[in-house]
Formats: C-alpha cells, sequence, structure tokens
C-alpha cells in the first residue's frame, strides 16, 4: 500500500520514544534554529502593537514577542532546514551545520514550548501560532513544499508573516475584536503584507543556484536577479503609498513622518544596492542582503517604537 505523504508531516505530534542523545549533538544542531535572524522579522510586531489605541499590557506584549521571535519562528527555521539541507549560505548562517536528527527533536521542543505558551496567553492566540507553524512546515516538507510554486509559496509567506502576524499579535496582548476588525486597522495589516511581498525575494536573491539544484522554483529564481529587485522596489513603494493613505485616514500624520525618517536609510540602502547589483549581478551576495535585512529590521522597528513612545508619552 502507498504510504501518504502527509504521514511525515504529523510527526512533531507523534515522535518515537529514543534513548538521551549527547548533548553536544544537540548543540550542533542549535545554530540552524537561526534564532537571531528571526529577530529580523520584529517590524511586524512592533507594527500591529504601534497600531493599537487602546491601552494593553506590556507583560502580554513581551510574552508574544518570547512566543513568536524565541520559539515559533526558529521552531520554524529549523523545520526548514530539516527538508532543505543547505550545504551553502542560508538567512542568518554563512556556513550552516550538517543536518541532524537532533535538529528535529528541538523543533518538536519548541513547536511545543510555542503552543503552550501562546495557549497561556490566551486560547486563540495559541491556536493561531499552531496554525502558524502547521503553514510553515507545509512550506518545507517535501510530501507538499509550497517552497516549489513561486507564487503560492510567496503568498502563504506574504500573508502568514504579514497580515496574519500582525493580527496575531493584537490577538496575544487582547485588544478588542472591534479594534482588531476595524477597517482602518485591517488597512495596516495589509501593508505589513506588501512590505514583504517587496522584502520577501530579495532575501532569496542569492540563493538561486541552490534552489535551482534542490528543484525549488522561487520568484525570485523565477524573476531574475535585476527582476527582483524591480518587483522588491514595487512592492515597498507600494507598502508605503498605502501606509500613508492609512496614517493619513487614521489622522496620525506625525506617525508618517516618523516613518518617512526612519527608512531613509533603508531607501538610500536599497538604491545603492540595487545599483551596484546592475553593475555586477555577483553583488546580489550573502552579506549585502544579510546587511539589508539588518538595517531595515532596526530601522522599521525604531520608527514603529516611537510611535509606540509618542503614544505613551
Amino acid at each position: 500500500m502507498r504510504r501518504s505523504p502527509f504521514r511525515n508531516l504529523l510527526l512533531p505530534f507523534a515522535p518515537r520514544l529514543r534513548l538521551p542523545m549527547p548533548l553536544a549533538a544537540y548543540r550542533r544542531a542549535l545554530p540552524l534554529l537561526r534564532i537571531p535572524f528571526s529577530v529580523y522579522l520584529m517590524p511586524v510586531f512592533w507594527f500591529g502593537l504601534s497600531a493599537l489605541r487602546e491601552p494593553f499590557s506590556l507583560a502580554r506584549a513581551a510574552g508574544v514577542f518570547v512566543v513568536l521571535h524565541l520559539l515559533a519562528y526558529p521552531a520554524s527555521n529549523g523545520y526548514n532546514s530539516y527538508y532543505d539541507r543547505d550545504e551553502e549560505s542560508i538567512g542568518g548562517l554563512k556556513h550552516p551545520p550538517k543536518v541532524s536528527r537532533e535538529l528535529l527533536h528541538l523543533v518538536w521542543l519548541f513547536d511545543a514550548l510555542a503552543i503552550v505558551g501562546g495557549v497561556l496567553l490566551s486560547p486563540l492566540f495559541g491556536a493561531l501560532v499552531a496554525g502558524y507553524l502547521l503553514v510553515s512546515k507545509a512550506y518545507s516538507f517535501e510530501g507538499i513544499r509550497l517552497k516549489k510554486y513561486p507564487l503560492l509559496s510567496t503568498l502563504v509567506v506574504v500573508v502568514f508573516q504579514g497580515a496574519y502576524t500582525f493580527l496575531m499579535t493584537q490577538v496575544g496582548v487582547h485588544a478588542s475584536s472591534t479594534e482588531i476588525l476595524a477597517p482602518q486597522n485591517l488597512l495596516l495589516a495589509l501593508v505589513s503584507s506588501l512590505f514583504l511581498c517587496g522584502s520577501y525575494p530579495l532575501t532569496q536573491v542569492y540563493q538561486h543556484q541552490e534552489d535551482a539544484r534542490r528543484g525549488d522554483q522561487t520568484l525570485s529564481l523565477r524573476l531574475g536577479i535585476r527582476g527582483t529587485f524591480l518587483f522588491a522596489g514595487l512592492g515597498l513603494l507600494t507598502g508605503a503609498a498605502v501606509l500613508a493613505v492609512a496614517y493619513i485616514w487614521r489622522q496620525e500624520l506625525p506617525n508618517l513622518l516618523i516613518f518617512l525618517l526612519a527608512t531613509g536609510p533603508v531607501v538610500v540602502l536599497f538604491l545603492s544596492w540595487a545599483r551596484a547589483v546592475w553593475m555586477s549581478p555577483a553583488q546580489a551576495n550573502f552579506e549585502r542582503t544579510m546587511r539589508m535585512n539588518q538595517v531595515s529590521s532596526v530601522c522599521l522597528s525604531a520608527a514603529f517604537l516611537l510611535m509606540l513612545l509618542r503614544q505613551w508619552l
């Protein structure tokens, strides 16, 4: 009888009992969770909080941050690494270690901690975290592997790491359903996905050879290096334009000014990088991609943090 390709997808929830393995093996596998790289996704978390007009608990916000950035995202990173078995640079790791069974054990542990932590904050938040983890596994799992489909995989990433996470953050801090579902708030959630739509292909631009070797048709691979930068620029520009409309609608012009000032370095860096790539495609490399991720994450996070401080002061 043919085995269902979905069988292995359930392994994280029904692991076999094994004897304890040497701690050194787990220590070698730990970098593949890429916890520092998960911090690059902070802007969506801060964006979701900055959009709230009602007060929220700082303790709950800290709990949501831990569940998402220190547990759920690393679990997704590790699962992706387990099935990709990258031999070249990946996000956050220039020289990734060899994949081992211990990595999957760590993924199961982080999955469980993320879901339990989410449920303790809110049953609905816990359910949303579980949904995120399942979708992220479908992205990488060999029996489904959404990553093989350029448009579908991009849509999944920009929705779930963008609008879904934006709204999930607000659910986690117990924002009211009235505020979460307000049209102005939903428009800002859309903005988070538009920004992801612009930035996500840039994270793939240096991996074309590795993706082609595995048979993954990523959007960046289909667009080509120059096409990726044109697509990214259009996506980021569209996101900024919709954000401006949203802040004007919400009568939050100071927030728009903060955003424009804080993201100035990002624009300069992106244009400089695009120019370098246009002259030499070899400039679409790991080092420049990580630098772009770092600068954009810091600048966007700073912008949304300033907006939060403006509300509190």
